[in-house]
């Protein structure tokens, strides 16, 4: 029994833990993050300085063996002293398409570990800011490309009802691009194409398209989709609706893509499924710029299968025609044959001599 309280509290805080890191680390809006309940309520935002003003996360272009300084402002919105600890972590892409933040007990070995706040924990009164200096510091032989994290407020609290402390994190997302040369590319992998037709065997049928998706650059890319199913030789060519753009893919990451269905797509014996990405790459001013399309093709049956069972029965028929032809032509040249053989028998003894 108690195994078992303790694995539900263990999902009980990372719970806890992923939908605050989902909600603050991303630092999308144009305004201050807020992390908010009961008495408690703090807000985080980027300071106003030689940076930009009201920007809504960092974004900084370091080569290696640079630094650069900047800072978070933290304000306490609540009744009471707020004591919060203060660091950065690397960020990943969550099964969900959001950005998540690696939590104080997992390693980082990129933003996490390149950054450093001036005070590891910072106290503020009722109704007060204060500001948090940080550095980054890329080291010299840090790899070029696109780097993904955040930096941190934390507040442990304990859960009374559950008996465990529960961590809150407020952050603000850091995107970091190491100078050196870029090497922007997406790949198509594991491309699959299935069809599910109709009992009428000339009648139209769906496709299913599944690919994956893999960031095999340096830069951090998202994209633009097309798929289309077509028979031998590109005809009948059916394309696919509008697509869902994948999130921001990091350097090395992957997502799965699946098209549930693409309709009207005729038994064609052999289908051949494409799909067609457009790599979007997004500079430090947030501008996008398209990259070269990537294509990749993957073959697949579209068997109507209603008429290959007639076709099959059809078959059997006539095979089955053609031995029993056989068969009776056998039988019946047999018989002639011993016909034959009784006749010649029958000549030869009547030309015998007769003995007295």
């Amino acid at each position: 029994m108690q195994p078992s309280v303790a694995r539900w509290k263990t999902l009980l805080r990372t719970t806890a833990l992923s939908v605050l890191v989902a909600i603050a680390a991303v630092g999308v809006g144009t305004g201050p993050a807020v992390a908010a309940e009961g008495n408690v309520a703090w807000t985080v935002r980027t300071a106003s300085n030689g940076y930009g003003e009201a920007r809504s996360s960092y974004s900084y272009n370091v080569n290696p063996g640079g630094a650069v300084e900047d800072a978070m402002v933290v304000a306490n919105r609540g009744p009471a002293p707020l004591t919060l600890s203060v660091y950065a972590a690397d960020g990943f892409t969550t099964d969900a398409g959001q950005l998540d933040l690696l939590t104080k007990d997992k390693k980082s070995v990129a933003i996490g570990a390149w950054v450093k706040a001036k005070t590891g924990s910072v106290v503020i009164q009722p109704g007060k800011t204060a500001q948090v200096p940080f550095t980054v510091s890329v080291p010299g032989n840090a790899t070029p490309g696109d780097y993904v994290g955040g930096i941190l407020t934390a507040l442990t609290q304990a859960d009374q009802t559950e008996g465990i402390n529960v961590d809150r994190r407020l952050g603000i997302r850091i995107k970091l691009r190491v100078g050196g040369e870029l090497k922007p590319n997406l790949a198509i992998e594991n491309l699959h194409v299935r069809y599910a037709g109709s009992v009428n065997p000339f009648a139209k049928g769906d496709a299913t398209i599944t690919y994956k998706l893999h960031n095999v650059g340096n830069a951090a890319l998202s994209g633009q989709q097309a798929v289309s199913v077509s028979g031998p030789f590109g005809l009948l060519r059916v394309r696919a609706g509008d697509i869902a753009a994948p999130p921001e893919l990091l350097p090395g990451e992957s997502w799965t893509v699946t098209v549930p269905v693409v309709h009207g797509v005729a038994p064609a014996i052999s289908l051949a499924g494409t799909a067609t990405l457009t790599p979007l790459l997004t500079d430090a001013s947030g501008s996008t710029t398209p990259l070269k399309p990537v294509q990749a093709t993957a073959h697949g049956w579209a068997l109507p299968w209603t008429l290959v069972l007639v076709l099959l029965v059809l078959i059997a028929v006539l095979v089955a025609a053609y031995l029993y032809r056989r068969r009776t032509r056998t039988q019946r040249k047999a018989r002639e044959d011993a016909r034959v053989r009784d006749a010649v028998e029958q000549a030869l003894r009547a030309q015998e001599p007769k003995t007295s």
